[in-house]
């Protein structure tokens, strides 16, 4: 399981199965808050099932969505480095499976495995560069290259289809945009034969075009 997360995958076999040792399952249904910005536990969450918002909110009310987790993500990696308080907060957006090392344990495996530190870097490097696309995304592209790039980025392949389990609103909320722009923009590559918007997906039919 943890040498399928990226933060993990540089490990040994050997550490990767001391570690998950460390790791306690919780099963949470439905709308758990599990974690709120600016709480102080040092939790380390891994997504053995299940789907995940994490998010911000403004002094004026509004909620911006940062990502969204699945089965083989993680988040908390920051607080068992500096115990600082939490920068976001997720909530589970379906029943999930998640497993959970605390701090302590965590500090105690990095000392009986030496390499074990280093070779997580790589893994937090790597995670870091995607950041820092998004950010540059969020501030170079606009709203139909945003909305492209996130179909392009979360969609996966089922069968014959590429797809993602997005809706307008989700999607609004990731790349900064109003929901009537998002639908404006679907429904005008949905017309182009680019997507096809069926029952809880959406299907990516060809290429989407480079600008709108």
């Amino acid at each position: 399981m943890l040498k399928k997360i990226d933060l993990f995958s540089e490990l040994s076999d050997g550490a990767a199965e001391k570690l998950l040792r460390c790791a306690k399952q919780y099963k949470y249904p439905k709308n758990s808050i599990i974690v709120t910005e600016g709480d102080t536990h040092n939790n380390f969450y891994i997504v053995v099932s299940g789907n995940l918002k994490v998010f911000v909110n403004g002094d004026d009310g509004r909620q911006v969505v940062l990502s969204w987790l699945e089965g083989g993500d993680y988040f908390g990696e920051l607080a068992l480095i500096d115990g600082a308080p939490r920068s976001a907060s997720v909530i589970t957006v379906a029943p999930t499976v998640l497993q959970i090392i605390s701090q302590q344990d965590f500090h105690e495996f990095l000392k009986s495995e030496s390499g074990a530190a280093i070779a997580m870097m790589c893994g937090m490097a790597r995670r870091i560069r995607s950041l820092t696309g998004s950010v540059r995304d969020l501030a170079l592209l606009d709203v139909y290259g945003r909305v492209a790039n996130l179909l392009q980025q979360r969609s996966v392949t089922e069968g014959e289809h590429t797809a993602l389990k997005l809706t307008h609103q989700e999607i609004a909320d990731m790349v900064g945009a109003s929901r009537e722009m998002v639908s404006r923009i679907m429904r005008e590559l949905a017309i182009g034969g680019y997507i096809e918007q069926t029952t809880g997906a959406i299907v990516l039919r060809k290429a989407l075009p480079r600008g709108w």
